[in-house]
């Protein structure tokens, strides 16, 4: 029993910045890695950004540059901060936690739209 809620989203213009926060709560000891998906309409969920529990980080290429994953182990949360949007970027972000089992949020909408 883990529960992940995101925040942060919204509607900004190109080249503007949005910080997503993804915080877990439950019965959490340790959390192996964390990261972000996203999902467009019409297009298949990717992997945008992950974070070990060591602190290596991965990246896609399309965010690279623009996109910073980060995570406060003390909170539980893992951030996604990022810079330079593009209308490209609208989508659904999720949030995951790896602990002994994969767990998921319920999805946060970004836009970014002039």
């Amino acid at each position: 029993q883990v529960h992940l809620v995101e925040s942060g989203g919204g509607l900004v213009q190109p080249g503007g910045s949005l910080r997503l926060s993804c915080a877990a709560s439950g019965s959490i000891f340790s959390i192996n890695d964390m990261g972000w998906y996203r999902q467009a309409p019409g297009k298949e969920r990717e992997l945008v950004a992950s974070i070990t529990s060591g602190g290596s980080t991965n990246s896609a290429d399309s965010v690279k540059g623009r996109f910073t994953i980060s995570r406060d182990n003390a909170k539980n949360t893992v951030y996604l901060q990022m810079n330079n949007l593009k209308p490209e970027d609208t989508a659904v972000y999720y949030c995951y936690a790896r602990i002994r089992y994969h767990y998921w949020g319920q999805g946060i909408q970004v836009t970014v739209s002039s």
